[in-house]
């Protein structure tokens, strides 16, 4: 595990070590154990690790036998043992232990197919010098970040965008077009970022840079096609099997590995297969509703395995918030990201490893919004227009309890699922913004995605919408950026490409029905823990925000952030304050619109602190 950084094309700079090494240190929190450097004139490689396996060596960059190619990689790659069998009696030779390697000489044997033969989660480039060619790739569900930038001749590449700002030739920009889709998503959808000129590789997609020319190619894409001949009982015990398999090799370390543990089924059940020593879990000092370490703590005692807790106060929550908005490169309105940072935190004064529950939901169907499309089943039988008719009248009229099922059903799927997080509708925020872009409605950026999966089930291509952007842009950003900056490495063995090709297969009655959300594997999971965590509803990570933002304290922090001169120059004001006094005053749960605009503010705040848009009026 690590952070890496090149470029290519800089003039002078691929002479000067000085900026390779400013631009490597500025990801020093991604690997704290070493760092190495290679330049040769035409492209320069800038590398920090965290040692996990192949303790002394495996330093990168890596070389092939003759030294005409050169990589760097972030992940880890489970299957690289058997591979290295395969490539040694291949006549490749060897001069690590580690998983690095296996790329290097894939590639030279196999050239693109290599990345169908891997298993695991991974970023990496290799530099052809004979060819004078980059080749990169990222993994399948985009567990590891992978940048890019084209400034002029210049041509840069990283883990992390913060890094692109200490080279001479990176002009940073806002990106305002990234802002008004955050606006809608809570993240930065799609490959542009909230800089200007750089983006971010797509998950499964490789790409080949050579004499300023780039191409993008996708491998791979996860299919559902679902099975309806067998029965509950066979899908459960795959699921076992599938799942038991991937926890084993995720384990595969040369140091200590743990275990993330909340009160939910996915991380139980990762902590009940993983016969792990320690797990980590976090709460808030806000009530029960918001505390549920006693869960973590009753299941841990059950395995049993040691629970290290810890209760975030208020204080840490915003006094650390500037800090987590610097570490995620593009702003991030998810609340739990801070509860991340915190249990990531303190798991990494115990260990460097731990397994994590990400993208159960996605792939095996656990967000209680999947169950919309079968509630209610006969009104779908009304003509649309009658029913968009109707949602048009329903959305007049003061919110009311089952209005809002009339306005959603009144609307085409593609229209009201974009993913888990709707903040704010485009009309919504064109009026919020002062100078409103050209971007893209939030329909239309999802399309694409819905295109893919015609005329499968409305749930299928909710999962399959989320598994491609929400999972990517929201829940493994927050992974890999909080992990990282606590210098830890981040595990999810729900998101191995075996575990996808089963789920893919599993009729949607047996992801989503009445019962529950993730009904195979919730069939699973009771066969390592009791029901009162195997059945426990979907929550999320409860953060008391809402509650916060009523206390004055926090109302003031955020409302001198709505008045700044910052918020001024990019948002009307006054409705932002409209939204922030209807929450105080309990007339309309704002909170998370609120967090949304709060958390671009000081994202901007950390990353545009030199631009001067006059006093606040």
């Amino acid at each position: 595990m690590c952070g890496f950084i090149g470029f290519t094309g800089g003039g002078d700079s691929q002479l000067d070590k000085g900026v390779l090494q400013s631009m490597t240190d500025a990801i020093a929190h991604r690997g704290p154990d070493d760092a190495d450097y290679y330049m040769d004139g035409l492209v320069s490689l800038g590398f920090r690790r965290l040692s996990i396996i192949d303790l002394e060596g495996a330093r990168q960059p890596l070389f092939n036998e003759d030294g005409s190619k050169a990589l760097v990689f972030n992940g880890e790659i489970y299957n690289f043992q058997e591979l290295r069998e395969d490539l040694l009696q291949r006549g490749h030779i060897f001069s690590t232990k580690g998983d690095g390697e296996t790329l290097l000489h894939g590639y030279e044997e196999y050239g693109t197919d290599l990345l169908n033969k891997l298993r695991g989660m991974f970023a990496f480039v290799i530099w052809d010098k004979e060819k004078e060619e980059l080749f990169g790739a990222r993994d399948f569900f985009g567990i590891k970040p992978l940048y890019y930038a084209r400034m002029g001749e210049a041509f840069l590449f990283g883990s992390e965008i913060k890094s692109f700002l200490h080279h001479p030739m990176f002009k940073k920009e806002l990106n305002e077009r990234a802002l008004e889709h955050y606006l809608s998503f809570q993240y930065s959808p799609g490959p542009e970022t909230f800089f200007k000129n750089v983006y971010k590789l797509p998950p499964a997609h490789y790409f080949t840079y050579k004499e300023g020319k780039m191409d993008i190619t996708r491998y791979w894409l996860p299919e559902f096609s679902a099975e309806e001949d067998k029965p509950l009982e066979y899908w459960v015990d795959e699921i076992e099997k599938v799942f038991d398999n991937s926890v084993e090799a995720h384990k595969v370390s040369d140091v200590e590995v743990g275990s993330f543990l909340s009160s939910g089924v996915d991380s139980s059940y990762v902590a009940c297969s993983a016969h792990v020593d320690k797990t980590f879990t976090v709460g808030f000092d806000n009530g029960e509703r918001y505390n549920e370490t006693h869960y973590a703590q009753e299941l841990s005692e059950l395995i049993p395995v040691k629970n290290v807790s810890k209760v975030i106060t208020p204080e840490e929550f915003w006094g650390n918030f500037p800090k987590i908005q610097y570490h995620m490169d593009e702003p991030l309105a998810d609340p739990s990201a801070v509860a991340l940072y915190f249990v990531c935190n303190t798991a990494a004064k115990h260990l460097k490893v731990v397994l994590s529950g990400e993208g159960a939901d996605e792939i095996f169907g656990g967000y209680n919004i999947y169950k919309e499309p079968l509630e209610v089943p006969w009104y779908d039988k009304i003509p649309f227009p009658v029913r968009k008719a109707i949602g048009a009248l329903a959305g007049l009229l003061p919110a009311r309890r089952g209005l809002n099922f009339l306005v959603r059903r009144g609307k085409r799927l593609e229209d009201r699922f974009i993913g888990n997080a709707y903040m704010f509708t485009e009309k919504e925020r064109r009026a919020l913004l002062k100078n409103p872009t050209d971007a893209q409605s939030p329909a239309r950026m999802v399309k694409p995605y819905y295109d893919m999966v015609p005329g499968k089930d409305a749930v299928t291509r909710m999962q399959f919408l989320d598994l491609n952007m929400w999972m990517v842009g929201d829940i493994l950003l927050k992974a890999d950026k909080m992990s990282m900056a606590n210098s830890l490495e981040l595990r999810v063995p729900f998101l191995d490409k075996e575990i996808m090709a089963l789920a893919g297969r599993i009729p949607t009655k047996y992801r989503v029905n009445s019962e529950n959300t993730k009904f195979a594997m919730r069939k699973a999971a009771l066969r390592r823990m009791p029901e009162k965590w195997a059945g426990k509803k979907k929550l999320g990570f409860p953060v008391p925000t809402r509650v916060w933002l009523k206390e004055d304290k926090y109302y003031n922090t955020v409302k001198a952030e709505f008045e700044s001169a910052n918020a001024q120059h990019f948002f009307h004001t006054e409705k932002l304050l409209k939204l922030l006094e209807k929450h105080k005053e309990g007339k309309a749960d704002n909170s998370r619109r609120i967090w949304t605009v709060y958390t671009f503010l000081v994202w901007y705040r950390q990353f545009f602190p030199e631009v001067n848009h006059g006093k606040a009026q």
